[in-house]
């Protein structure tokens, strides 16, 4: 008989032969059937949202695995701040789990980027993380090293919409030709997409035909009614 592993789930701590168990999996915050394909958010259909067709972004789709709440946003603060690596690969098995669905992969993998300062204070960069191992269960080509993060922001949490815009501008480069590539994207967390959009702007500038988000959570803050058409 073969002996599994004992291993303790990270949120309730039960122990098994997974890092998170199905009765936890199970309550995780899911995100709802009818978004947009474009920029996830929620739609009464699954049509593109107004604010894509009115100011399409430069990526062509969104994946997400999960809605950024509690306790995804709890995994996800463990990852990144508390240098808790062994989450990274728990989080990128529920992407994916959405991501086992699509009938055409992208050509080449792409981690969001860490400015050299953040880079030293975090010491690892939690996109490349759940990166890696998304390249090696799907067998996608990972490029982590080709585009640069070359201006160092303040965090975008807490910034008012069109702040997080003037925030990120011209804040990423690469040199690379991806002409006729299809990228993914890979980040942890979705909130208004500006940075996703601003990294997208400079693939297409190299030629890249289509660009993916995959991300792990996607907010769902409430709709902005000053403001209905802004980029989410």
């Amino acid at each position: 008989m073969q002996i599994l592993d004992q291993r303790n789930c990270v949120l309730c701590g039960m122990s098994g032969n997974q890092n998170l168990c199905e009765s936890c999996e199970i309550h995780l915050p899911r995100l709802p059937d009818h978004h947009c394909p474009v920029c996830f958010w929620p739609v009464p259909t699954a049509e593109i949202c107004g604010s894509c067709l009115s100011n399409p972004p430069a990526f062509t789709r969104t994946i997400a695995a999960l809605q950024y709440a509690f306790p995804v946003d709890a995994l996800i603060h463990s990852l990144k701040y508390q240098t808790n690596l062994a989450i990274a690969p728990i989080l990128a098995k529920l992407l994916i789990d959405q991501l086992n669905t699509l009938t055409a992969l992208p050509d080449i993998i792409i981690p969001m980027p860490l400015h050299p300062i953040r880079l030293r204070e975090r010491s690892f960069n939690q996109a490349m993380e759940i990166s890696r191992y998304i390249a090696k269960q799907m067998q996608i080509t990972l490029l982590p090293n080709i585009c640069d993060r070359i201006k160092h922001t303040p965090p975008q949490t807490g910034l008012p919409w069109k702040a997080r815009q003037k925030n990120i501008r011209q804040a990423f480069s690469c040199t690379i030709d991806l002409s006729g590539k299809h990228i993914a994207l890979v980040d942890d967390v979705m909130t208004t997409g500006a940075t996703l959009n601003e990294l997208a702007k400079v693939l297409r500038k190299q030629g890249a035909s289509e660009i993916s988000n995959w991300v792990i959570a996607r907010t769902l803050p409430e709709i902005n009614q000053a403001n209905p058409q802004m980029l989410k």
